[in-house]
């Protein structure tokens, strides 16, 4: 089962793709990263990976709520992430972007 099915049966069975609207699911994807990013809060990078379960469980949030708003736009996940991957290495070409974090 993919990830995609596993989640659509997980809210089919509790009846809740009815509260699922883009709108909600936009603040929810929100709301969860900011979750994720309030584990490094006033943390060193060490501090905040040493507890991964809770970075694997808020990572998950965020990645559930993506994907069930990908599925309620018909998008497919692997498909919209390549093409995004495809206007960002002509947007960071390699020649300019090799291990240089300023943007080009």
């Amino acid at each position: 089962m993919t990830a995609m099915e596993a989640i659509n049966r997980f809210r089919e069975e509790r009846d809740w793709r009815q509260f699922h609207n883009e709108k909600d699911l936009a603040i929810s994807i929100s709301l969860e990263a900011n979750e994720l990013l309030e584990l490094f809060q006033w943390k060193t990078v060490e501090e905040a990976t040493n507890n991964l379960e809770r970075l694997k469980e808020e990572l998950a949030d965020v990645l559930i709520y993506c994907y069930t708003m990908a599925d309620n736009l018909n998008l497919d996940v692997d498909t919209i992430i390549h093409e995004k991957l495809q206007k960002n290495a002509k947007k960071y070409p390699i020649a300019k972007s090799k291990g240089r974090k300023e943007k080009v």
